[in-house]
């Protein structure tokens, strides 16, 4: 009988490299650094509804205001148009034959780049005829002149007495005479626009010297 001697060897065990320090912290330092980002991305983007939802809150907000501010100017306007109803529509035989803006007797307005010339002639109290417009009468003593605003030129209207509307209503609109060629476009804007608002409340107008 033989026998064979061997030497029995221990079954390997599994060989593991330790994990050096610093791949630890280079791990923890991203994990870190995506936090960090998702934080400022999640902060972006609060920041971003909150700024989108105050764009949309000041967007309604002027709507709301212009819509006010529509709706008062229509009031206004209306009102004005009622103040000047107290006043007859115009006679066309009393002014056709007047060709000198200095013998028109109802409102006249000089329209200027930057203001309006308001002129308007009170009645005589002297009813009598004698004497009129004479050095004893001149008409000069009855007229008055004002220099108005644009944006106030409805008020001014509306404020006048009705015994400076002897044709009725209608007002004599005409550019300054004597200004320079640069302010011509300026002037034609705003005689387009004082046209434009005097017929909004009702007042006819007559254009100088188109007539």
């Amino acid at each position: 009988m033989s026998y064979r001697v061997g030497f029995l060897w221990p079954a390997p065990l599994p060989f593991r490299l330790p994990r050096p320090a610093i791949l630890g912290s280079v791990i923890g330092l991203s994990k870190s650094r995506v936090v960090a980002v998702s934080g400022l991305l999640l902060a972006a983007s609060l920041v971003a509804c909150r700024k989108q939802e105050q764009e949309v809150a000041g967007v309604a907000q002027k709507a709301a205001s212009a819509e006010h501010r529509v709706q008062s100017e229509n009031t206004l306007r209306d009102q004005q148009r009622a103040a000047l109803e107290r006043i007859p529509l115009p006679t066309k035989s009393l002014y056709v034959g007047v060709h000198d803006p200095s013998q028109w007797g109802n409102p006249f307005l000089t329209v200027e780049a930057d203001r309006i010339d308001l002129r308007i002639l009170f009645a005589d109290a002297n009813t009598s005829s004698f004497g009129q417009d004479t050095m004893l009468r001149p008409s000069g003593a009855r007229r008055q002149e004002m220099q108005i605003r644009p944006a106030d030129l409805a008020k001014a209207i509306v404020a006048l007495p009705p015994e400076a509307w002897r044709y009725g209503r209608v007002v004599a609109v005409a550019e300054a005479p004597n200004a320079s060629p640069k302010d011509r476009p300026a002037i034609r804007r705003n005689v387009e626009a004082t046209v434009q608002l005097l017929n909004d409340i009702g007042v006819v107008v007559e254009e100088w010297p188109g007539r």
